[in-house]
Parts: C-alpha cells; sequence; structure tokens
C-alpha cells in the first residue's frame, strides 16, 4: 500500500477554486483505491502531490528531494490559463510562466489533466515528463437526481416549465462572464445564473461594470457549497461555460455527471473527449453559442446527456485512484532512502 502526502500549506488559499477541488479528489480517489493519504512529513510518506505553485510548496519540492520523497507535480497553471483572469495578470503573466518553470522542474513528474495542457507544458522545455491525467470527478455524489432538481426550482422561485440556464466559476474575462452577460441580455425570457465569488479587489474594472449593468434576468448568488451546486446542476436545463481557456474543467465534469445539457466555447482543449453533438454541444463564437443555446432549450437538438455521463464516468474516482497507483509504480528510484516500496526490483533468475 502506497502512503501519499498531499500537501496542504497553501490549498487553504485555493479551496473554492478548481485547484482546491482537484486536491480534494486526489485523496478520495486515492483513498477509495486502498491507498492511505496522509497530509503531514511524518510518517514518511511513498510520494507527495503538489498542486498550487506558491512559495510553500517550491520549499515542500525541495525539502522532499533532500529527504528522498518522490515529487509529483500537478501542472494546474498555464501562463495561457493565467492571462485575462485577474487585476493585472495580462502584465505578469510572462513572469508568471518563469515561475512556473522554477517550480515545476523541482518534480520526478508532472501530472496535468489533459493532453493538451501537456503539450502546452511541455513546450516550456521542462526537465520531467509530462503526463496527462484527469482530475476526476465523483460521479457517486454528482448523479442525475429528480428531487434535487426540484429543491434548486423551489429555492430560486423558478415557475414551472422556466428555463434556466447556469454557469459556474471566477469572475474573470478568461472564463467567458462577458459572453455570458450577452447571451443573458439576448434571451430575456431565459433566467441564467452564475454562481461563484471573486474578491473585488482582484476583478477588473471592466468586468465589474459588465455585471453591474447585467440584464435582469441574470443573477450572481455567489458561491455555493457543493450539494448546492449539485442541485443547481441538476435543476439547470443548460450549463454553459463560455470559457476561453482551461486545462480541463472540473465543472465541466460535474455538469455531465448530473445529466446536464451541456454547451461549451469551441477550444482546443476539449479536442480528443468531447465531441460536438455526440457529448456536449460547442459554439465556436458568441452567434454560434446563441443558436445552439436556443436549440438546446427548445429541444431543437438531440439530447447527448446520457453519452455526456459515460464521459464523467470514465473519469471517476477510483479510475482515476487506479491510475494514480500505477504511475506510483512506475516513478524513478533517485535516492538510496527511497522507501522499499519505490525501489526497483531485482530480477532473479
Amino acid at each position: 500500500m502506497f502512503r501519499v502526502h498531499i500537501y496542504t500549506g497553501s490549498l487553504a488559499l485555493v479551496g473554492k477554486s478548481g485547484v482546491g477541488q482537484a486536491a480534494n479528489h486526489q485523496h478520495a480517489a486515492l483513498e477509495q483505491t486502498g491507498a492511505s493519504v496522509v497530509t503531514r512529513w511524518q510518517p514518511r510518506s511513498d510520494v507527495i502531490h503538489l498542486n498550487t505553485v506558491l512559495p510553500c510548496s517550491l520549499g515542500a519540492a525541495r525539502r522532499a528531494r533532500r529527504e528522498g520523497i518522490p515529487v509529483i507535480w500537478y501542472g494546474h497553471s498555464t501562463e495561457a490559463d493565467f492571462r485575462h483572469s485577474f487585476v493585472g495578470s495580462d502584465l505578469l503573466a510572462p513572469l508568471f510562466k518563469r515561475w512556473l518553470c522554477l517550480c515545476y522542474n523541482q518534480a520526478d513528474l508532472i501530472l496535468t489533466p489533459t493532453p493538451y495542457s501537456a503539450a502546452i507544458l511541455r513546450s516550456y522545455g521542462l526537465r520531467p515528463p509530462v503526463m496527462a491525467l484527469s482530475n476526476g470527478v465523483d460521479t457517486g455524489f454528482f448523479a442525475p437526481d429528480a428531487a434535487r432538481r426540484a429543491a434548486f426550482r423551489k429555492a430560486y422561485g423558478l415557475a414551472e416549465g422556466e428555463k434556466v440556464v447556469i454557469s459556474v466559476g471566477h469572475f474573470m474575462e478568461r472564463k467567458g462572464i462577458l459572453d455570458f452577460i450577452a447571451l443573458a441580455r439576448s434571451l430575456p425570457q431565459v433566467r441564467f445564473f452564475w454562481f461563484g465569488h471573486t474578491d473585488p479587489a482582484l476583478v477588473p474594472r471592466a468586468i465589474r461594470k459588465a455585471m453591474a449593468a447585467a440584464p435582469s434576468n441574470l443573477t450572481f448568488p455567489g458561491f455555493l457549497s457543493q450539494s448546492e451546486l449539485r442541485d443547481a446542476y441538476c435543476g439547470a436545463d443548460v450549463f454553459l461555460f463560455c470559457s476561453h481557456e482551461e486545462t480541463e474543467g472540473i465543472v465541466v465534469l460535474e455538469a455531465l455527471a448530473c445529466g446536464t445539457p451541456t454547451l461549451v466555447r469551441d477550444i482546443p482543449v476539449y479536442d480528443g473527449w468531447l465531441t460536438d453533438g455526440v457529448n456536449v454541444y460547442k459554439g465556436r463564437d458568441l452567434q454560434e453559442l446563441r443558436t445552439k443555446l436556443a436549440g438546446i432549450l427548445q429541444h431543437r437538438l438531440p439530447d447527448v446527456t446520457a453519452a455526456g455521463r459515460q464521459v464523467a464516468l470514465a473519469r471517476s474516482l477510483p479510475n482515476i485512484g487506479h491510475a494514480l497507483q500505477q504511475i506510483y509504480a512506475g516513478l524513478p528510484a533517485r535516492s538510496k532512502r527511497l522507501p522499499a516500496s519505490l525501489r526497483p526490483r531485482r530480477r532473479t533468475a
């Protein structure tokens, strides 16, 4: 049995983000497949997971290397998905890339959620190997449920038959919030909800101004707990994700797991695992997103939610846990102090 240290030194700062959720998934996936998960340096672990790129994580990586503990660094971040996010992010993006390289080069292996993000990180010329492995989704927790649909619609005072479109994320241009607001304005008979919260000090002025002028059929209820978010997925008629750049998109997996009709922007990260008209719908620009959205709401497009649920099931937490344990077994032994479970086995005649 592997003992895995999921480093928590800076996770509290990103607990409400996809990075925090990804770390929770790692913990659950490993426990469901028999691994022992620790969050402290003692007892000594067989491997350590790092999820943030904050300074304390760099320090943890260096300590682990000194102690001969293999380091897996999760590549949740790229320069591309840092841009168009918080105040000043475009100016800081080149420096952020250099910092990413400094951090990721401390790893024995970099895991990133999709082949798309793996290709981006490989283009940085990093020393460690880069492997794609989904963040996964709890398909037992996130699942279709008529009672939860009714609970959501009651909580928000939605009339019988009233159409609802939701999205989830920080208040960022990169997340497509401006297009979401425009789509809400173009469909006044439909209720729109954007769930999530960002410190106002970090939200660019243009985004704050657009949100203040949003149409009356669009609501920003704030951050939801996981159980409340599950109700929202189940209660929505469409999950609309206009993001311009992602490394995977955990919220997309959650929506698919709940059987919610899902419409995403047609961007490269989805190539090879999400197919337009098969398990989701895609739109290349605002006009195409509007056309597809109206088609889903009016039931003029085929229902692809069953196939979408299968995409999520393939990325269930037990599947991710088993994949992680196979990865641990293949990590190189680079220290004599490496625990016996990770030392190469000698062949016997």
